[in-house]
């Protein structure tokens, strides 16, 4: 079916169904007319794909539980840990609408959100930072709620066999099952007395992602604002250098939706677009890794450039390592399991290279940078012995003592050993610098001090850690037999560089001049942070602070900044 359709008119239209829907919603609260515009047959993007937690400091959940933590301490927190990597401003306008943004979501939406106490900042130790974190994240979120439209939302990365909604706050407890038993079937009982008691209701609960995205897509429903999915954007329309609308391809036809207010790019990175990734990032990134939503292929960043709008960050992801994966299979990110006891991660040589517990977004960024000093690191392996296999979850399904699943062995993911050095031959590593690199790490870990690399000197380490450990929680012998080593792969949560925005969200063209009536947020603008990752769901904090702002300079809504400056804590 071909040809065009007759035009539509809003005054917003919002391109991407994931944090973009925040951007809809301030706007529908605002009196504007909005379209969501979804280029997938799903609604939620990589959002509903991701663990769901937010980054946004001084919002009223936090004011409530730590009032002493302000946006001026985060400030502080911001400027330390960004640097000059990113504008100022755009860090600035984050924490000034950051508690409203979040407040907008409790207004609009049925969500409750919740404080992941103990979560720390990536860089908790940097000017600012917080030891017990400033990640928040959704609560059990009934998706029953969503009524019709519930075939619509975007499914998870796993789907449990029992509704059991696992928050990122639990998640750290599973992990240690058999070392802190009680706490951990705490957890447990809780996630299944709300999930298997919510079916008696006629309830279905779920957490992380699939909890945010769902209370999102449900205000939008709740909302009346209309969500187009399957609904490619072809290009985008402009009068005179501003632009006026998009062409969207629906059904097969070409609609032109003109929009009087403005255009929200919301539509995700280029995870998935190998030839942007291997310009931009290396040639040696694996296509079908990344854990963004599969029709990331940067279309709302190209139509951008092709206004003349600039670019930046683009050399950045937000990097996560991973098992590599079997044939058909997504890979699994490792997280907890980097800084659990018993275990360590070596390069092609056999060495260790690296703060294991590091946040992943730094994990990536020391590989690439081995690479680009012409010193890759090549092939990874996360090297554990069997006392780690039995006391902790590996790869989000592996309980303790499951053997790894043989198909890992069959294609050459997993290897087994009796002893170190046969352990190097199997992972076709130097045996020599392996054994004196396993040698090295138990000298360490007998003391609790690791020289070489300073693994558990951070809170952000010893979060994941195992308590039961001491001196220190990230470190611990291995035995020499039963030895175990798999594959790791440089995986990420999408890209995180793209058009160049003010702190109006306003898509800015190569000089520095704005581009009127395009806002971008989300993956689809640069990252408000520059190069790093200051905490668990800065991803997700940015897309949603940044659409509400978004919307909010669409609708001619900006406080002035003087207003703003008096309001801040």
């Amino acid at each position: 079916m071909s040809g065009s359709s007759p035009a539509h008119t809003v005054d917003l239209l919002v391109i991407g169904a994931g944090t973009g829907m925040a951007a809809a919603l301030t706007a529908h609260e605002l009196g504007l007319t909005t379209l969501v515009v979804e280029k997938s047959e799903y609604v939620g993007g990589s959002t509903a794909r991701s663990g769901g937690a937010f980054w946004i400091p001084g919002n009223p959940v936090l004011a409530r539980e730590q009032p002493e933590d302000t946006t001026r301490v985060a400030a502080t927190y911001l400027k330390s840990v960004v640097g000059d990597s990113a504008p100022p401003e755009r860090g600035a306008a984050f924490l000034d609408h950051g508690s409203a943004a979040v407040a907008m979501l409790s207004r609009t939406t049925p969500m409750k959100f919740m404080w992941a106490e103990g979560y720390s900042d990536y860089h908790p130790e940097l000017p600012g930072g917080s030891a017990v974190g400033r990640t928040c994240e959704c609560k059990p979120f009934d998706v029953a709620q969503l009524g019709p439209e519930r075939p619509r939302l975007r499914p998870g990365l796993m789907e449990a066999p029992l509704p059991v909604p696992i928050t990122g706050a639990d998640y750290k407890w599973l992990n240690l099952l058999t070392r802190v038993p009680r706490k951990a079937m705490w957890r447990m009982a809780k996630a299944l007395a709300i999930g298997v008691g919510g079916l008696a209701l006629k309830k279905q609960y779920v957490a992380g992602g699939q909890a945010l995205a769902a209370g999102l897509f449900a205000g939008v429903v709740r909302a009346g604002i209309p969500v187009w999915t399957d609904s490619p954007m072809v290009r985008l329309t402009s009068d005179r250098g501003q632009v006026t609308g998009a062409v969207v391809r629906r059904n097969g036809v070409e609609t032109v939706v003109h929009a009087r207010r403005g255009v929200v790019l919301a539509a995700g990175g280029f995870d998935h677009d190998m030839e942007m990734r291997h310009k931009f990032q290396s040639e040696r990134l694996i296509d079908g890794v990344s854990l963004g939503a599969t029709t990331n292929t940067g279309d709302a960043i190209k139509v951008g450039q092709e206004l003349g709008a600039g670019t930046a960050s683009m050399d950045q992801a937000w990097w996560f390592p991973a098992v590599a994966a079997v044939p058909g299979q997504s890979p699994s990110v490792l997280l907890a399991e980097r800084s659990l006891p018993g275990s360590f991660i070596v390069d092609a040589s056999g060495r260790r290279f690296i703060n294991e517990a590091v946040d992943y977004m730094s994990f990536g960024q020391c590989v690439l940078e081995r690479e680009r000093a012409g010193d890759p690191v090549g092939e990874m392996w996360l090297v554990f012995d069997q006392k780690y296999r039995n006391s902790y979850v590996m790869a989000g399904g592996l309980f303790p003592r499951q053997p790894l699943p043989q198909q890992w062995y069959d294609e050459g993911i997993a290897v087994a050993a009796g002893d170190p050095r046969e352990l190097a031959v199997r992972m076709g590593v130097d045996e020599s610098g392996f054994v004196d690199t396993f040698d090295s790490f138990n000298a360490a870990a007998e003391v609790g001090v690791d020289h070489a690399f300073g693994r558990g000197s951070s809170a952000y380490d010893r979060y994941y850690g195992d308590p039961t450990i001491s001196p220190n929680p990230n470190l611990r012998t291995l035995k020499r037999d039963s030895l175990y080593a798999v594959r790791v792969v440089l995986s990420d949560l999408g890209t995180c560089g793209g058009l160049s925005a003010d702190d109006h969200a306003r898509v800015l063209r190569e000089d520095g001049s704005v581009i009127e009536g395009l806002y971008a947020v989300g993956n689809t603008a640069a990252n408000a942070f520059g190069s790093t990752y200051p905490g668990a769901g800065a991803t997700i904090g940015q897309g949603l602070v940044y659409g509400y702002i978004a919307a909010l300079a669409a609708a001619g809504r900006l406080p002035p900044a003087a207003e703003l400056a008096r309001g801040l804590p």
